[in-house]
């Protein structure tokens, strides 16, 4: 299964170097951190591809909830013709057309208001994950310069015994900075879709539900238009 991306960024944001330095135990620090940072690049290029495909549903629902907002209204005045033109089939028909809409409307509305928020979410992953690959280049730059304090020390010294306590320093510092530079994140557990129930079990009880406030509702305009 493919890692989700909230996953994938806690991943990477959070976590433990010891997994990853025994998976990587025969690779070269330095190697192992250029990729790490590739991998940050590559997330930072998925959460931005999933971030373009949530506002484009962003804005094809609210453009549908736009359209079945003004289809409601005109609906509306169309039931008052046909009450006016004693055609209560029309005005019923219109009616349960209205009841389609009005059922759709909350749905359409949380839609909008969930790809708002995941939008708000994942512009929040690109932020992180931005700061993290500064934070990683930056330990990557001092791992090096440790390498070359390490390597002048061993040359400078000849292996001098005062010489190798420069070169453990050195050897130290290379060490810490590779240690909070790769992270290897736990994972984040994901949370369980809720339960919605069996809406088939009421589909009868619905339907009657419906003619009822068909009924309901021709009634209200024959009375306004009295």
């Amino acid at each position: 299964m493919k890692e989700s991306i909230t996953n994938r960024v806690g991943r990477i944001i959070s976590g433990s170097v010891n997994a990853l330095i025994d998976s990587v135990e025969n690779a070269a620090p330095e190697v192992v951190m250029q990729e790490a940072i590739r991998e940050v690049d590559g997330a930072i290029d998925d959460v931005r591809t999933e971030l373009g495909r949530v506002i484009a549903g962003k804005h094809l629902a609210s453009q549908r909830l736009m359209d079945e907002n003004r289809k409601h209204e005109e609906l509306a005045d169309k039931i008052e013709l046909a009450v006016k033109a004693e055609r209560d089939d029309l005005a019923e028909a219109a009616i349960a057309k209205q009841l389609d809409i009005e059922a759709q409307i909350p749905v359409l509305e949380n839609t909008v208001t969930d790809a708002g928020n995941q939008e708000k979410e994942l512009e929040g992953y690109v932020v992180a994950l931005q700061a993290k690959k500064r934070e990683m280049k930056e330990e990557l730059a001092q791992f090096r310069e440790a390498m070359r304090e390490s390597s002048a020390v061993v040359a400078g010294n000849s292996g001098q015994a005062q010489g190798g306590g420069g070169v453990e320093a050195s050897v130290r510092k290379a060490e810490s900075a590779f240690d909070r530079v790769m992270e290897q994140a736990t994972g984040v557990g994901s949370q369980a879709m809720p339960d919605r129930g069996d809406a088939s079990k009421l589909a009868e009880l619905d339907e009657l539900a419906r003619n009822n406030r068909i009924q309901e509702r021709l009634a209200a305009v024959k009375n306004r238009s009295e």
